[in-house]
């Protein structure tokens, strides 16, 4: 625009559109972290009674019979794996893609799928390919080691069936990240490090690696927050113990002051916590 020229009604009616969308987008949001610190007298809606910490102090004593800091930790734990495997795989799956990969162009539209398809037939799917693996198991070991199947329980579990519905929603979007890394990233740099007698292990890992690591921190960020609060395609596959988005999912129906604003406030802390962190890392490694 122009020095001294005005705005049109235009542009006030989208910056007023947009201000709606931001204001729908994280009004919610906004209104769980105020009401989670109301006063030891404050309900689940407005006005405020008082502001403190008490609701914190609540939630750090426990919610009723629901252990909230072993769920925390087990969400950190999973969120951690799901991270990991989700850069690791996504690496290799956009290295593999550089050069012509046999079957690629089919393998590629099944893990997109996974995007598209619904989250709770996901997690149906997978629980009870688990459940029919159990009766598999069961009936063999009964079979073959009759002391074994008594003391056998479940193949469900947080780093079995549950990690496995998690893979299926962080994976996809790992890969096309790094295909769009890939698809910016000039070989150049790796031919001057071969012509300079690099192995292809080196030009690797001084070359590539170095150059494409902000992205692999993304992919990494992306892997664990998507983890975190992930609820739909948990719900059927962790077995006996939840993570914390579905405890968060149960006790909505349970606990009827501010502590769930409080829990929720929280787990929200930790998502924005580890994109700065992101940010951060991503930053330096520019540097």
């Amino acid at each position: 625009m122009r020095h001294g020229q005005r705005r049109g009604a235009g542009f006030w009616a989208l910056a007023g559109f947009f201000g709606l969308f931001v204001l729908f987008l994280y009004g919610p949001m906004l209104a769980i972290f105020v009401l989670s610190f109301q006063g030891p007298e404050g309900g689940l809606t407005f006005p405020l009674r008082g502001v403190s910490l008490h609701w914190f102090a609540k939630l750090w004593e426990g919610i009723g019979v629901v252990d909230i800091g072993a769920a925390f930790r087990r969400s950190l734990a999973l969120g951690a794996v799901v991270m990991l495997l989700t850069v690791l795989l996504s690496l290799g799956a956009g290295l593999a893609y550089r050069k012509r990969l046999p079957g690629g162009t089919p393998l590629f539209y099944v893990v997109v799928a996974s995007l598209i398809m619904p989250s709770i037939i996901v997690s149906l799917g997978i629980g009870l390919m688990f459940r029919l693996l159990d009766t598999g198991l069961k009936a063999w070991l009964e079979a073959n080691a009759p002391a074994l199947a008594e003391d056998y329980g479940s193949a469900l579990g947080l780093f079995t069936s549950g990690l496995g519905a998690q893979l299926t929603w962080t994976l996809p979007f790992g890969l096309l990240i790094m295909f769009a890394v890939f698809n910016r990233f000039n070989p150049a740099y790796e031919e001057a490090a071969l012509d300079l007698g690099a192995t292809p292990w080196q030009s690797l890992r001084h070359v590539v690696l170095p150059l494409i690591g902000p992205s692999l921190v993304g992919v990494g960020m992306f892997g664990f927050t998507l983890s975190w609060d992930e609820i739909a395609r948990s719900s059927q596959a962790m077995g006996d113990l939840n993570t914390l988005p579905l405890e968060l999912q149960g006790l909505t129906t349970t606990v009827t002051t501010p502590v769930i604003y409080a829990l929720g406030t929280v787990t929200t802390v930790v998502s924005f916590a580890v994109m700065g962190l992101t940010l951060l890392v991503a930053s330096r490694w520019r540097r």
